[in-house]
Parts: structure tokens; C-alpha cells; sequence
């Protein structure tokens, strides 16, 4: 498999892609939900990246970056992720009684054959990285994350869903998490 080649530097926007292992729908639960938007407010704040989009689908997740010059979407990617995965595994554990919560452990269960002191995975190990170079890259990038709950159906209007930027940029509500803006 060939290697994906990512161009990294400063002012270079990113649109990023990642999904759960195998694509478990974690995300399912509004706790958890809620859980990674504050942990992604905690990695810009750590990091220092601009936040210019997202949207947190139930198995996936979409986020338009400019990343700071300490910080590339590797290691802004490997923060959320691990930061994410040690507090969802723990609640998952936590509750064994709950049917969804063994769903989600045998979802996220690592095989024996990988070989990792790890027994679970919350996230897929690599993520999808695009550069932006223009305007209208970015609104045609915004326009697919916000429309991505209705397309699936899980809304009927983009504004029912909280967990994306739709609602800062159309609804002036940054009551979830405020974007930021180019300087």
C-alpha cells in the first residue's frame, strides 16, 4: 500500500478525517459526544491550533484545522485520540451491566493476533489529511461536515444537530465550542 504523503507547514489549513475501530458507533451516546467536544476544546487550548469546522458523527469525526507551528495534525490527531479513547474505555468498563456498553467493548476488542498490550481500540490508527489551499475549498469543506448529520439522518435541518460548527457560523450560538477565525 502505497504511502500517503502529507504536506505539513504553516499556513496550511487541513481538513481531517478519522473513524472509530471498526467503525463503532461510540458516538451513539450523547456522553460521549459531549466528552469530545471538550476534549477537543482541551487540545486547542494545550496546542494552540485554529478550530475553523467540525462535525462528531456517531463512527467518525470531520475537522477543519490551521494547526500552530508546534503542533501538526499528527500530534494534534494523537492527542484528541488518546485523550478521547482512556475516558471512554474507563466509562465503558465501568458500566458492564449496561447491554450497549458490552456491545461497544466487543466492538472495540483488539484481536489476538495484534500484537499490543492494549485489549481495546477506540480510534482507527491512521486518519485522512487534506490540504486546503483556497476559499472555496473551505466553504465547500464546511458545507459537507454540516450537511453530514442530515445526509445520514440522524437531523432533518443541520441546526438540530449540536455537535458541528453549523451552529456558530449560522446560529451565532458557540455555546457547545466557539470556531475560530483566520487572523
Amino acid at each position: 500500500m502505497p504511502r500517503l504523503v502529507r504536506h505539513y507547514g504553516q499556513n496550511h489549513l487541513h481538513f481531517i478525517t478519522t473513524s472509530t475501530y471498526h467503525r463503532a458507533r461510540l458516538f451513539d451516546a450523547e456522553a460521549f459526544r459531549n466528552l469530545f467536544v471538550r476534549a477537543l476544546d482541551q487540545v486547542r487550548d494545550s496546542l494552540g491550533f485554529h478550530l475553523l469546522g467540525y462535525v462528531l458523527m456517531p463512527e467518525h469525526f470531520h475537522l477543519l484545522i490551521w494547526p500552530a507551528a508546534q503542533a501538526d495534525p499528527s500530534v494534534i490527531l494523537q492527542s484528541l485520540k488518546v485523550r478521547t479513547a482512556m475516558v471512554i474505555l474507563a466509562r465503558l468498563r465501568k458500566s458492564p451491566a449496561q447491554p450497549w456498553c458490552v456491545k461497544m467493548l466487543a466492538r472495540t476488542a483488539l484481536p489476538a493476533s495484534v500484537h499490543s498490550p492494549a485489549t481495546h481500540r477506540v480510534w482507527q490508527r491512521r486518519f485522512y489529511d487534506m490540504n486546503v489551499w483556497s476559499d472555496a475549498k473551505v466553504q465547500e469543506k464546511l458545507k459537507y461536515m454540516h450537511g453530514n448529520p442530515v445526509k445520514r439522518g440522524l437531523v432533518r435541518s443541520p441546526d438540530e444537530w449540536r455537535w458541528s460548527s453549523f451552529r456558530y457560523y449560522f446560529l451565532e450560538d458557540s455555546s457547545l465550542l466557539a470556531m475560530d477565525r483566520l487572523p
